[in-house]
């Protein structure tokens, strides 16, 4: 049985410094995976550097040499706070300071108080 990619619930939390993304779908399976703070600034670095051209994550991990399911986590939680815009399958930032505004979702998650 296929599970359609919306009936998903998908949670970001900060623990740790490191960023997790938790996919929990209706029949109660789940995933989790994680991004180091370290691997999530290099990646907002990446993708502000290539903001003409865009990115995908397939490309980001392949440049940086990084695991592509942080690079994933990293691009997905971006998509989320709205710092980045999906064009053609690429990732552009949203605004001319992307570095800064995905610095500011992130430490915002890390410190809420649950």
């Amino acid at each position: 049985m296929t599970t359609r990619h919306r009936d998903r619930n998908v949670i970001f939390d900060v623990v740790d410094n490191v960023l997790t993304r938790q996919v929990v779908f209706p029949d109660g399976n789940s995933y989790t995976h994680r991004c180091t703070l370290e691997t999530f600034k290099e990646v907002a670095y990446a993708i502000e550097e290539r903001a003409k051209e865009g990115v995908t994550c397939d490309t980001l991990a392949e440049a940086l040499d990084l695991p592509y399911t942080q690079v994933n986590v990293a691009l997905e939680f971006m998509k989320e706070r709205g710092c980045l815009e999906v064009r053609r399958r690429r990732s552009y930032p949203a605004s001319e300071f992307l570095f800064e505004d995905a610095m500011c979702e992130f430490t915002f998650l890390a410190e809420l108080p649950y």
